[in-house]
């Protein structure tokens, strides 16, 4: 283990090199280990069964446990260092994102205790250690990436990059055991809904993990089981966001930064009205399409058949319009002349793989619908929906992603420091030109007041200087008009400012826009409103098992691709 920064080129050294692929390679093995048992738990492998796993997770769980314990140990005893920070990591609405996220999976816990408690005669205890064990592995880990989400470690690498990259891969193992356990839930229900729709054909088998037993209040027990899987979407996001912020922290280790001036970009409401009341209706009108689809799906033929036409209209209309604004935000772009910023950033290449990489799995799924849809023999009517719904999910998906990327890419612009300064411009009839004090205080520096002169502004446009001597008032008041006059031509380039600043206006409306309409269709997938489920077409083409299958790997990157896309467009809003 290497303790201190080492030379320069520490970060790129053989050693550190071949940690970083030695520790990668212990969090793959885990992973896959994990991957493993989960999958013979949900096919009820013999002799394997939920205890197995759990025990599994419980174990990883705290050895993360240990290590965030001595790093955070370590970093009290050293708190008077002066460590590098990577800014771009660990954004504070990304903090604060994740706090809530962890907030509502303690919740989640609190339900499975009091589950476990009311089920404890046939229920393993590792049943009822493992949300113990999570919710004090999500306090902890969620108080670690506040105080060190930015670190940039360079004590202990090697030591640093195992324990790192063993919390990215537990985070992942409790994010796919989430995915499992709420997609097995989906597609009980799922099964049943078929039936109404008339795929008889269709053999339905329940997988069903339920307890042997009788629950000892039968109204508690509703309420922790019910409410369990509405839970799960936060609980899932919650542990991929973790994953990114910790790989990206994995990254970090050993790297040398440039130190220059971060610029923060505060968000703000001022200037983006219209963006915002167009997201909130569509995120409005959203909801209301989800409660409806939940209560009429399932109830007969017809309620299902208007539901998921009702579905697929509003969807159409939806992408529709996230793909003009986005085509109008790259005709923006295309229109102005910025050069990107291609400097090292782990937390902004990763962002870019992540929209990208989690966009396939809604390609994958709708490239299978517009398949069903020409290979099938029989077309209901509302399958007919889904054919534009399919192709607007790509065209849309493809589009942001080009908006998003370059977003984040492009160098932020700098404000001129004639603009700056030019702010009040006063000229009273027979007096000097007085100029009230500008951003910078003084465009000239300082040491223009020393020499009795007010500063000129605009490149000597405009100047004033003390009158020492006395002059008469007629020529000093003509002098000074003849500057007001010459200063004309200066202020043009106001015009230019000003069509920067609209341009500026409507990317920043179709950020927020974007960025709401982004959450609008993350609710229905993580909320039980999937038609890929539902409108039995593609079951009937691909055959039931192989398209649940496709549809239970590529639907939590589809999930995850929208609260990221909205995290990604927050930042562009702030950034712009």
């Amino acid at each position: 283990m290497e303790k201190g920064g080492g030379s320069a080129a520490a970060g790129g050294s053989c050693p550190q090199k071949n940690a970083e692929i030695l520790s990668s390679q212990y969090g793959i093995n885990l992973f896959l280990a994990g991957l493993l048992l989960t999958f013979a738990w949900a096919v009820h492998a013999v002799g394997i069964s939920k205890s197995h796993l759990l025990s599994y997770l419980i174990t990883l769980m705290l050895i993360q446990l240990l290590w965030m314990l001595w790093y955070l140990s370590r970093s009290c005893t050293q708190r008077r260092l002066i460590r590098d920070k990577d800014t771009h990591a660990g954004a504070r609405w990304l903090k604060c994102g994740i706090t809530l996220f962890a907030v509502i999976t303690l919740i989640l816990d609190s339900f499975k205790i009091g589950y476990y408690i009311d089920f404890s005669n046939c229920l393993s205890p590792t049943e009822g250690i493992f949300p113990v064990t999570h919710a004090v592995h999500t306090i902890l880990q969620v108080y670690f990436l506040w105080c060190h989400a930015k670190d940039i470690i360079q004590s202990f690498k090697t030591l640093e990059r195992f324990g790192v990259i063993h919390s990215v891969f537990t985070n992942l193992l409790l994010w796919t055991n989430g995915v499992l356990t709420e997609s097995k839930h989906q597609l009980n229900e799922h099964k049943e809904r078929l039936i109404t729709l008339g795929f008889g054909n269709i053999t339905i088998v329940l997988d069903d993990h339920a307890p042997l037993c009788n629950c000892t209040t039968t109204t508690l027990c509703s309420i922790f089981s019910q409410g369990i899987y509405y839970l799960y979407p936060f609980n899932i996001e919650y542990h991929i966001l973790a994953s990114t912020m910790l790989y990206v922290l994995w990254k970090n280790i050993g790297r040398k930064v440039e130190h220059h001036q971060q610029h923060k970009t505060p968000f703000k409401f001022h200037g983006i009205t219209v963006g915002m009341i167009f997201g909130l209706i569509v995120l409005t009108s959203t909801i209301a399409i989800v409660v409806v689809y939940l209560i009429q799906i399932g109830r007969s033929k017809i309620k299902s058949e208007l539901a998921l036409t009702m579905f697929y209209l509003h969807a159409i209309f939806v992408l529709a319009l996230m793909c003009t604004a986005g085509i109008v935000a790259l005709l923006i772009y295309r229109l102005e002349e910025r050069s990107l910023d291609n400097s090292k950033n782990p937390a902004r290449k990763l962002d870019a793989e992540l929209l990208v990489g989690t966009a396939a799995g809604s390609w994958l799924l709708s490239w299978g619908s517009i398949l069903a849809i020409i290979c099938a023999q029989a077309h209901p009517k509302y399958t007919w929906y889904n054919l534009p719904y399919s192709v607007l999910v790509i065209i849309e998906k493809y589009i942001q992603n080009l908006f998003i990327i370059e977003s984040i890419h492009r160098e932020q612009e700098k404000v001129n420091d004639d603009i700056k300064t030019l702010r009040i411009v006063t000229i009273s009839r027979g007096s000097t030109l007085s100029l009230a004090p500008s951003y910078k205080e003084i465009y000239n520096g300082r040491a223009a007041r020393g020499s009795g002169e007010v500063p000129c502004l605009v490149k000597g446009s405009i100047c004033g200087r003390e009158n020492h001597a006395g002059g008469g008032a007629k020529e000093e008041t003509s002098q000074e008009n003849s500057s007001v006059m010459h200063s004309a031509s200066d202020f043009s380039f106001y015009s230019g400012n000003s069509v920067t600043n609209n341009k500026r206006r409507v990317l920043k409306n179709i950020a927020a826009f974007l960025f709401l309409c982004n959450l609008s269709l993350w609710i229905p997938p993580a909320f039980g409103c999937r038609p890929e489920y539902d409108n039995g077409l593609e079951e009937i083409v691909f055959g039931f098992e192989p398209w649940i299958i496709v549809v239970n790997l590529a639907m939590p990157f589809s999930i995850f691709y929208r609260m990221h896309s909205a995290a990604s467009l927050f930042e562009v809003n702030c950034k712009t």
